[in-house]
């Protein structure tokens, strides 16, 4: 039997095809139309996101680009609202959040999780309903709490002891802001519930040994929930529960329901509290790839709902209000990254294989998550048909690092060249969220497209931008 080549497969006698899951395709300039948003088109080798060639949004805004299709993130966004009618629905800040998403999600009827002052600010200053706001975070500082109090955000969900304490405080001694505290603020206390989702470790959230929640099994979760409900001015909503990112099925969900919902029932009858809500959290995966196959929103909800109702009626007891919370499941297939090819480089691989290092004008200052969490990306040429019979590629950046890689392993045209434009499709998610400026790379504008145009959503950094915080200290 053949062993793997401890390198990786392209460098195994005779690979010549790419991982497994990797088909070479009959027409490289075909596009593989469930990883790209709703509106995207390609003719004669030309892709056009919501009626915009992009060729010409390069020629407008420059590259590299991110390009938001508003169309698709609507109708993803209602897709949810709609399959999760007697759910809220929080749609997860942290995926992409700017002004006008929020002012979209607020349209649309949806609520929003934020983690971070910052965000918090994008929703004041977007008009978002407060309400309808989140709060998240393993460690709010004191003035995020402040504010999210004076602001009268709808819950905060709390992640540890010093938080319950540290909000009690502030509640009680802004009893008299303009937001009133009468009723006290809602509190959900998120909880570790030992189920380990099949997804990357950095981003598998609900076992034990990581750093969010209360875990269920030592007892700290039921201490926390009797601490919030006998705290002052803090209203026990119910308990919270996310299990990881990029999950493709429920089983996970149903692991993590049972137990928390016995918690649930536990603090019912020890308590003496009927909680009136529970968030199952989101992680909902999206197709980055051939190999990817998500589920809709409306069979999530189907499924998800049954297991909740199995649940409840095995404990007796009353289901809950529940709430999800899509972030990258509404924004990541939404979005795509168009580059501009600059140089293009052969490499001999072991075993007499080839592939083309395609290299463009970004990296992993705009779409970290290849390096970071050895995602899988696909990628398309998008500025003209080629003839060239498909070639292995591997799409990297500019940066001073081997690990600068957007596309690990994709079939491009075999004739890419440079000038070419080359397109990345589901990179709304986690990519401009987490973008920097490593090597000082300017940070790329979010363009909207609609009905044929384009529109600034946020605009690319400048070298003005760079230097304004760099306040040095010069000889004279």
């Amino acid at each position: 039997m053949p062993t793997a080549h401890p390198s990786g497969w392209a460098h195994a006698d005779g690979a010549l095809r790419g991982p497994h899951w990797l088909r070479e395709p009959a027409d490289p300039n075909a596009l593989v139309d469930h990883l790209w948003s709703r509106t995207t088109t390609k003719t004669d080798g030309v892709l056009a996101v919501g009626g915009v060639p992009l060729p010409e949004l390069v020629r407008e805004h420059g590259s590299p680009a991110y390009v938001l299709d508003e169309d698709d993130f609507r109708a993803r966004a209602r897709a949810f609202r709609d399959a999760f009618a007697d759910y809220d629905v929080f749609y997860a800040g942290k995926a992409f959040l700017c002004t006008t998403v929020a002012r979209w999600l607020a349209e649309e009827g949806l609520s929003l999780d934020v983690c971070s002052g910052g965000e918090l600010s994008v929703a004041e200053r977007a008009g978002f309903p407060m309400e309808r706001v989140g709060f998240h975070g393993n460690n709010k500082t004191l003035r995020e709490l402040e504010r999210a109090v004076e602001l009268g955000v709808g819950r905060v969900i709390v992640d540890s002891f010093h938080e319950i304490e540290r909000l009690a405080e502030v509640v009680s001694r802004l009893a008299g802001a303009r937001t009133s505290t009468t009723e006290g603020i809602g509190v959900m206390v998120r909880v570790t519930a030992g189920v380990e989702a099949h997804t990357h470790e950095y981003i598998a959230t609900a076992h034990e040994d990581q750093k969010f929640g209360f875990s269920i099994a030592s007892g700290d979760a039921l201490d926390a929930v009797r601490r919030v409900h006998e705290a002052p001015g803090l209203r026990l909503l119910g308990l919270h529960s996310h299990i990881g990112s990029q999950i493709f099925d429920t089983s996970g969900f149903e692991v993590a329901a049972r137990r928390v919902l016995a918690l649930h029932a536990t603090v019912s009858e020890e308590v003496g509290v009927e909680m009136p809500e529970m968030d199952l959290g989101g992680g909902f995966g999206i197709a980055y790839t051939t190999q990817d196959d998500p589920a809709d929103p409306s069979q999530l909800a189907t499924e998800m709902t049954k297991i909740v109702e199995h649940e409840c009626r095995a404990l007796g007891v009353a289901e809950p209000r529940l709430s999800i919370e899509p972030g990258r499941a509404i924004v990541g297939p939404a979005m795509c990254t168009v580059y501009e090819v600059g140089t293009v480089k052969e490499v001999a691989l072991d075993g007499g294989a080839r592939r083309s290092y395609v290299s463009v004008d970004g990296g992993m200052s705009d779409n970290i998550r290849t390096a970071l969490y050895d995602a899988d990306y696909s990628a398309t040429l998008a500025s003209r048909s080629s003839a060239a019979a498909p070639a292995l590629a591997r799409v990297v950046g500019k940066h001073c690092e081997a690990g600068d890689i957007v596309v690990k392993d994709e079939f491009l045209p075999g004739d890419v060249r440079p000038g070419d434009l080359v397109a990345v499709p589901g990179t709304g998610a986690y990519c401009r969220s987490m973008a920097s400026n490593y090597n000082h790379a300017l940070r790329p504008p979010v363009i909207g497209v609609r009905d044929g145009k384009t529109f600034t959503v946020l605009r690319r950094e400048t070298e003005a931008d760079l230097l304004a915080t760099d306040v040095g200290v010069f000889d004279e």
